[in-house]
C-alpha cells in the first residue's frame, strides 16, 4: 500500500513535524510506503509531486487547519484527521487508511 500524507497545524511549529515523523515510523513497521509533505512555519517541505499523488492508494490530511494547494488531491481517495489523532493512535489511523 501507499499513502501519501501532508501534515499541518495552526501554528506549523512541534505538532506538524511530530506528526510527519510518528506516521513514517509507523509505517515503516508495518510494512506501508508513505511520502510525507509537511505544511509548517517554513512553508510547504517536502512536496507532494504529480507522480506521488498518482500512485497513492490513499491521501492522508492530518491537519487541524486548512492545507494549501489541496484541489491537487480531486479525485483521490481522502483520509482526513486532526494532528491529535495521529499523535495518540498513529497505527490506527493508518489501519483506517488501509481499509480504504
Amino acid at each position: 500500500m501507499r499513502i501519501v500524507a501532508v501534515t499541518a497545524c495552526p501554528t506549523g511549529i512541534a505538532h506538524t513535524y511530530m506528526a510527519a515523523d510518528a506516521l513514517k515510523k509507523a509505517a515503516q513497521q508495518i510494512g506501508i510506503h508513505i511520502t510525507v509533505e509537511t505544511q509548517g512555519a517554513m512553508g510547504i517541505e517536502n512536496q507532494l509531486n504529480f507522480q506521488d499523488i498518482s500512485r497513492a492508494d490513499v491521501v492522508l490530511i492530518a491537519s487541524d487547519i486548512e492545507i494549501e494547494h489541496r484541489a491537487r488531491f480531486t479525485g483521490s481517495t481522502i483520509h482526513c484527521v486532526t494532528i491529535e489523532e495521529v499523535l495518540t493512535d498513529t497505527t490506527g489511523v493508518l489501519a483506517r487508511c488501509q481499509e480504504l
